[in-house]
Parts: structure tokens; C-alpha cells; sequence
């Protein structure tokens, strides 16, 4: 009946969490570029402000600097952490996301839907996240944006090109 009237049943496609995994390491990897040498020459705060604004997440909001963001190993130790944690959950959903709705099959969709993805990234990190680490509002701004959009292509082009899946029949 489903074939006289055209419709399909969902096939659930197979992802590479590897490649997924993969993909969002290093698309954080270049976030935290990307955000280091803006720090430095744009932020006020200087490149370590990033890092005391997130490894706060983990350690609680009583460690967050009253004045400056000097350099500290075991600050920008815990904030790596996070980040790159956060960064291969991102990519794992992002590739389940992009695998199913077959948004994988070419790099210019993927880009669209990397960049799409990024921006929803920062909308949950920014908007939602902030009711429960309010002082990451201090780093809202159109950079940020950018470096989601930046950070969700990467992802995305990456896990096309590093994922190894049997072609589907």
C-alpha cells in the first residue's frame, strides 16, 4: 500500500562516531585558534579571557577573575577540557543530524548545514546555557557568532570527508 501511494519507510543510515568524534575536536581546535588570535589583538580582556569565562562551568562561578585574565595552566587546562569535550558531543550530534536528514551528500549542503547547525550552537550556548553560567553573556557578540558558524562548517566538511560508511543500495 505504502509503495502505491509513494511513500517511503525511514531507514535509519549509519553514522561514523568516529569521524564524528573526530570532526568536532578539531573543528574546536579551530575555534579556540580562531578566538586566541581575536583575543589577542581585538578583546580588552586579552586571549586568556575565553578561558576564565569557561572553566568556570566546571569549577564554579567563585573562580571567575574579579579583574584581569592573566595566564593560569590549570585555568586554560580545565577550560581545553570543556571545550573540547563540548566540542565532540557537538559533533556527534551534528554528524547523527547531518546523516539522517542526508544533508552529507555534498560539501556545498553540508556548509549550509554546518553554518546553520553553528548558529543554533551559539543560540544554546548563549541563550539557554547563560540562565545557568550567566557571566558567559559577557561573551555574546557577533565574533562569537562567527566563530560558531566557523566552528559548525569545519564539523560539518570534516565528518563529510573523514567518514568511512558502506554505500547505501
Amino acid at each position: 500500500m505504502d509503495t502505491l501511494l509513494g511513500l517511503r519507510t525511514w531507514k535509519w543510515r549509519e553514522t561514523d562516531w568516529t569521524a564524528a568524534a573526530v570532526s568536532g575536536f578539531a573543528a574546536g581546535a579551530v575555534l579556540m585558534v580562531l578566538d586566541l588570535v581575536w583575543s589577542a589583538f581585538f578583546n580588552a580582556g586579552g586571549p586568556w579571557q575565553t578561558s576564565h569565562m569557561i572553566a568556570p562551568i566546571f569549577t564554579g562561578a567563585h573562580n571567575l577573575p574579579s579583574s584581569s585574565y592573566q595566564f593560569s595552566l590549570g585555568v586554560v587546562a580545565v577550560a581545553l577540557v570543556i571545550h573540547y569535550a563540548l566540542g565532540i558531543v557537538f559533533g556527534l550530534i551534528m554528524a547523527a543530524v547531518l546523516v539522517q536528514l542526508r544533508l552529507d551528500s555534498s560539501p556545498g549542503i553540508a556548509t549550509v548545514a554546518g553554518a546553520s547547525m553553528g548558529c543554533a550552537l551559539y543560540l544554546i550556548n548563549f541563550d539557554l546555557l547563560t540562565v545557568f553560567f550567566p557571566w558567559l553573556i559577557s561573551l555574546r557578540g557577533v565574533a562569537t557568532v562567527a566563530a560558531h558558524v566557523v566552528f559548525g562548517v569545519v564539523a560539518a566538511l570534516l565528518y563529510c570527508r573523514l567518514k568511512r560508511v558502506a554505500p547505501e543500495h
